[in-house]
C-alpha cells in the first residue's frame, strides 16, 4: 500500500509502511482493495472518513477509484465526509459526481513537497446506512 500511496501523490508526502500499518491497528479502520488501488476509511458513530485513496498511476482512469468509493459508502453509516486538496480537480470532479459538496475549506492544510501549502476542501455526503439518500431504491 505504501508503495501505491507514494506513487499516487508525487507532490504531497506519501504515507510510508509503519503509518499505514499503525492506522490499521484501529478496530475503526477498514483498508479497501482493488487492484491497483486502495482507500483506508474509518466508521465511529455513525460517520466514515475517507482517510486516504490511492491509485497507482499506470492503472488510472480504469474506474478503480470510483469502485473503491462505492464500497466506501455502503459501510453502514449515516454520513461520510473526506478532505480533498483545493487544487486537485480531478478527485473533485469525482467526488461531486457521487453526491459529495463542500461543507468547509482548512486553509493551508497540505504542505506540498515544493514548500506550497494548498488549502483542503471538506466534502461531505448524507447516507442512509450506506445507501445514498440521493440513491433509487
Amino acid at each position: 500500500m505504501a508503495e501505491i500511496h507514494a506513487a499516487a501523490f508525487l507532490r504531497d508526502r506519501s504515507w510510508n509502511a509503519a503509518e499505514i500499518a499503525d492506522l490499521l491497528t484501529s478496530p475503526f479502520v477498514t483498508a479497501l482493495h482493488d487492484a491497483g488501488g486502495f482507500a483506508l476509511t474509518r466508521l465511529v458513530a455513525g460517520e466514515t472518513e475517507l482517510l486516504t485513496i490511492a491509485v497507482d498511476p499506470a492503472h488510472q482512469n480504469q474506474g478503480i477509484g470510483r469502485r473503491l468509493l462505492h464500497k466506501w459508502l455502503t459501510c453502514g453509516a449515516d454520513t461520510a465526509f473526506l478532505e480533498v486538496a483545493a487544487d486537485n480537480a480531478p478527485a473533485i470532479a469525482l467526488y461531486e459526481s457521487l453526491g459529495f459538496h463542500q461543507t468547509s475549506r482548512r486553509p493551508r492544510y497540505y504542505a506540498r513537497k515544493d514548500g506550497a501549502f494548498i488549502d483542503a476542501l471538506i466534502l461531505s455526503k448524507d447516507l442512509t446506512r450506506g445507501k445514498s439518500v440521493d440513491s433509487g431504491p
